[in-house]
């Protein structure tokens, strides 16, 4: 968090014009040990999840401070984003495009599928009311993508509707595209479920980029939240 921070320092003074900053990383740490007692279990190493938490529960922080210091949601959404961005792509190129094709491979696939089965479990959910809900999607004739998923129960949105975050939701949802295309995968999704959507359709394709080039091909438009 705190090196995340120090990425967010210069965005925040530029394009959130704002004063004190050293006040606003004090808030943003004293917020972050309040989220982390709110962070819910979700089945620890087991579940697959427990990293989207992991990785994303600290944004939720940031944008309550920086809500209450006036920021619109909109532009803290643009200003975690360009953050996260620039803190994944301190991991080396051939690294992260090596976890991108674990990914995208067909043993991964298959654990995808086992996965997603068990997360729709009676059983899961009721042990684990607080964890996402997903099914694994096949493509179908005339399909590009090569596999998706099927959000149906966000874990997110569960939070958010607990503790107040709904307006900044959308700003988790707007972190993932990046996420995966530096490690070399396109995502395409055009409704989420923060979006009032019944599911988020995620689907997965590799990119069509040299190694080299993978970095220059994240994308900066606004994502479907």
């Amino acid at each position: 968090m705190r090196h995340r921070l120090d990425l967010a320092e210069p965005l925040l003074r530029d394009r959130a014009h704002a004063s004190g900053i050293a006040q606003i990383r004090r808030q943003v740490m004293d917020e972050f040990e309040v989220v982390l007692t709110q962070m819910p279990y979700v089945g620890g190493a087991a579940s697959r999840m427990t990293d989207f938490f992991m990785r994303l529960i600290g944004f939720i922080a940031i944008s309550r401070v920086l809500r209450r210091h006036g920021v619109s949601p909109s532009l803290i959404g643009d200003i975690e984003r360009e953050t996260y961005r620039a803190q994944l792509l301190i991991e080396p190129a051939a690294d992260r495009l090596a976890e991108g094709r674990q990914f995208m491979s067909p043993e991964n696939r298959r654990r995808l599928r086992e996965q997603a089965a068990h997360s729709a479990s009676e059983a899961h959910q009721r042990e684990f009311p607080d964890d996402f809900v997903y099914e694994f999607v096949e493509p179908g004739p005339g399909d590009r993508f090569e596999f998706g998923i099927n959000y149906t129960s966000c874990g997110f949105c569960k939070f958010a509707a607990r503790h107040g975050d709904q307006a900044i939701l959308p700003n988790i949802c707007g972190l993932d595209v990046d996420a995966y295309a530096v490690r070399g995968i396109h995502l395409e999704r055009t409704q989420t479920l923060a979006g009032g959507a019944r599911h988020c359709d995620f689907r997965f394709s590799s990119l069509q980029a040299d190694d080299n080039d993978v970095d220059s091909v994240c994308p900066t438009a606004p994502l479907h939240c």
